[in-house]
């Protein structure tokens, strides 16, 4: 079979969840036993999301192969459970820069270099996930990976300026790839509460300048925070030149997770197969999710969480959320997150602010910012035996906090918070002491680690031996300290046996005290959650 390509485009306003819906698709059509891959683009200049401030574009996901990626990667993963690689995230920057570089080589041999046709024909070229240098053959081979669906997002909104290359690009690839291609048009249909009315003009407006760019979308999905009549969809479906059986609604449902079913219920699976000309079938049982969402409705009773943290916002700890609700979900139980500001902790009120929480995670960062919290949080947790969970910087807080208070070393410290501290349990890592530039120079990706036989991280991974988890970081656990760490009760329990370096410890001796250099969350999915979140909701419900 030839790979198809579906394009996801958004209008009206951003957060529509174009993401969601993409994933979704995937999710539908995997189901179906076709192999899917889902790409995003995204319009911002930046080369990857590695450099920007949480607050400015929530978290940075990391894949496998070591690059920092858009969250929505993260949506993608954990519905399909597909691995997405450095292929499947590309922005405005990346393109650019691909292009100026091949100018500076003189690979066009010496012809002015214009959006178009040089950077749109870079952006087709990665769209269909053609080898480097192939944009002059037919669209119509296949794309890298052997995929039967290639689902592209497209971030932003539609009008914006820097999202038109792409835009040229997609309308240009409809007319080459004919029936091999389908634009999903994701839109917002307003409640006016004054009114009590839903109004579909924005929805118009969005479809008239997707119209405007030479794109007649095929599919619309309709936002909507209340229920859309036919007679409703009929409306949109005239004005838009778009049939009816192509006009989907999306509505606020309780969980992300039954946005594919309700989808499927609409036939957008279906729809998306009509109008490529493959023949639908028989509708998936997708038995699997159906469990899951059973499990996710049956679960009422709440385990009180408290992330500790400095981000005050959602997505700043997306894939943190989504795998502490999935393992409850896993573990029969509701997961209820309360943000703890960690700037905010002191010795004082760290019982006040931590009050009522079953479990606490001390979550990633970067800077100085707020570690004096968490290192407080941490000693709490320890003391009070709660059950504490630290990743990355949390766990650096974690050893930081047991030199200090356990080995007595006062002013040990990370040497990223003190460069003169005489006790840097915490340090750089030989290889980043050269390094200058700052995107896309961590330790990244996923690396081995060696579990100690015996300890409640190997029980967790069901007795795995050799396990496989992603890395953003540059600084690592000192071990010039691991033998007195070690004899005074905090474990080295993880070991990378390329270069030794320690990934995971936690005491034995308290009900769950454990931290992680690397990021689990980044490999829990819906139907396989990480074992360590499985783990740790456990220990909280006990």
């Amino acid at each position: 079979m030839e790979t198809k390509y579906i394009f996801v485009t958004g209008g009206v306003v951003s957060s529509l969840g174009k993401g969601i819906i993409s994933a979704s698709i995937g999710k539908l059509l995997q189901a179906r036993g076709y192999k899917v891959t889902i790409q995003k683009f995204d319009p911002y200049i930046n080369i990857d999301p590695g450099t920007l401030n949480p607050y400015e574009h929530g978290e940075c996901y990391v894949t496998a192969d070591g690059f920092e990626t858009d969250l929505d990667l993260g949506h993608y993963e954990r519905f399909t459970g597909i691995h997405t690689t450095r292929n499947n995230s590309i922005t405005t920057g990346r393109i650019y820069k691909t292009v100026i570089d091949r100018e500076r080589h003189g690979d066009y041999l010496g012809k002015t270099i214009q959006v178009v046709p040089h950077i749109t024909d870079e952006i087709k070229r990665r769209m269909l996930r053609a080898p480097e240098g192939d944009m002059g053959a037919s669209p119509r081979g296949g794309s890298e990976g052997g995929f039967d669906f290639v689902i592209t997002e497209v971030g932003g909104t539609i009008g914006d300026i820097e999202s038109a290359p792409f835009m040229e690009a997609i309308r240009q690839l409809r007319w080459q790839l004919g029936r091999n291609a389908v634009c999903v048009h994701l839109t917002y249909v307003p409640y006016l509460k004054a009114a009590d009315e839903l109004k579909t003009k924005p929805t118009q407006h969005s479809v008239k300048e997707l119209q405007s760019m030479g794109i007649q979308p095929d599919i619309l999905v309709l936002r909507t925070e209340r229920h859309l009549d036919d007679s409703m969809r009929m409306k949109v479906a005239s004005f838009c030149n778009v049939d009816l059986e192509c006009v989907v609604q999306s509505e606020d449902m309780p969980s992300i997770y039954e946005v594919p079913v309700n989808m499927q219920r609409q036939g957008l699976d279906a729809a998306i197969m009509r109008k490529i000309g493959i023949p639908v079938g028989e509708t998936p049982a997708m038995k699997p999710w159906h469990d899951f969402l059973d499990k996710q409705r049956n679960a009422t009773r709440e385990v009180h969480i408290g992330l500790v943290g400095k981000y005050d916002l959602q997505d700043a700890y997306k894939s943190i959320r989504e795998s502490l609700n999935l393992a409850g979900i896993y573990n029969d139980v509701k997961a209820k997150l309360h943000f703890v500001n960690s700037e905010e902790i002191t010795k004082r009120n760290v019982g006040e602010k931590l009050d009522g929480m079953q479990g606490v995670v001390i979550c990633p960062g970067f800077g100085q910012r707020g570690i004096e919290g968490k290192i407080i949080a941490a000693e709490y947790t320890r003391t009070h035996d709660i059950p504490t969970f630290g990743i990355c910087l949390g766990m650096q807080m974690m050893v930081i906090e047991f030199a200090r208070n356990v080995l007595g070393y006062k002013d040990a410290n990370s040497a990223e918070m003190d460069a003169n501290t005489p006790h840097n349990v915490i340090d750089m890592m030989e290889e980043q002491k050269t390094i200058t530039e700052m995107g896309g120079t961590m330790r990244l990706g996923a690396y081995e680690c060696e579990l100690v036989k015996g300890s409640r991280t190997y029980e967790a991974y069901d007795e795995e031996i050799l396990i496989k988890e992603r890395h953003r970081h540059r600084y690592e656990f000192n071990n010039q300290y691991q033998d007195e760490f070690e004899s005074n009760g905090m474990k080295c329990v993880g070991i990378n046996p390329a270069a030794n370096l320690v990934e995971i410890v936690e005491i034995p001796e308290k009900k769950w005290y454990i931290g992680t250099q690397f990021h689990p969350e980044y490999s829990s999915t819906v139907l396989h959650p990480h074992p360590l979140f499985m783990s740790f909701i456990k220990a909280c419900v006990k």
